[in-house]
């Protein structure tokens, strides 16, 4: 496998560690897990709107759709639960093994992001971190034709990036992420950090690695 010349970072869940969630829904007076289920509806609504033809904001899904479901699940004051619960989301911290991984990636590779939601989100996140440095571009599908997976996101990062897709590598824990980039051309890593498997309906990674530094380690021994 030949070294990518430049690392694309999926950014929720890949980037951004989002278990504080489940605590800010637990405190809202809304079971857990619903946090799960929440943060998985924003992304079937947003597929939806891409397979349908329309490109409809991250915010705005994330916001309607918490509020229906604070509505169904009746806390006390559900106005201040959203508003909590949406501060939250928009500042969470890295995964423990995000810093090390991108300093140790910034000697291969330039490193930009490629997110469904909107760059102000990742440009806090990775500034928090004190990694924003390490970053040439902050890049979303609201700049896109259509959300990730379609292929048009991809092809609109590679523009974007002056590259051809072969030369850069998607960085993600979502198979579906690994799927769509890997039909548009790119190489792909898939983040596997609790074990899982991968599903077997997708197109497999190029590499599966457990943490960051991991595929840092694995892209040394690369052809350049």
């Amino acid at each position: 496998m030949d070294r990518p010349e430049v690392i694309v970072f999926d950014v929720n869940e890949t980037v951004s560690d989002m278990r504080p969630l489940g605590r800010a829904f637990t405190e809202a007076g809304v079971p857990g897990h619903l946090a799960r289920t929440w943060f998985a509806g924003i992304l079937r609504d947003g597929f939806a709107a891409s397979a349908a033809g329309d490109n409809v904001g991250f915010a705005e899904i994330a916001r309607d759709s918490l509020g229906r479901l604070l509505g169904e699940n009746d806390p006390a004051d559900p106005g201040a639960a959203l508003e909590r619960i949406m501060a939250v989301f928009t500042n969470l911290a890295v995964h423990p093994d995000i810093v090390p991984g991108v300093e140790a990636l910034a000697e291969l590779a330039e490193q930009v992001t490629l997110s469904n939601g909107p760059a102000s989100v990742a440009e806090g996140l990775l500034g928090s971190a004190g990694i924003r440095h390490h970053f040439s571009r902050l890049l979303s599908v609201e700049d896109a034709p259509a959300w990730k997976p379609l292929r048009s996101a991809y092809e609109y990062a590679a523009v974007e990036c002056g590259r051809d897709p072969s030369r850069m590598m998607l960085v993600a824990v979502h198979p579906w992420d690994i799927h769509g980039a890997q039909r548009a051309g790119m190489q792909t890593a898939w983040l596997n950090r609790d074990g899982a498997a991968y599903p077997g309906y997708f197109a497999a990674p190029d590499i599966q690695v457990p943490d960051l530094p991991s595929l840092a380690d694995q892209l040394r021994s690369a052809t350049t």
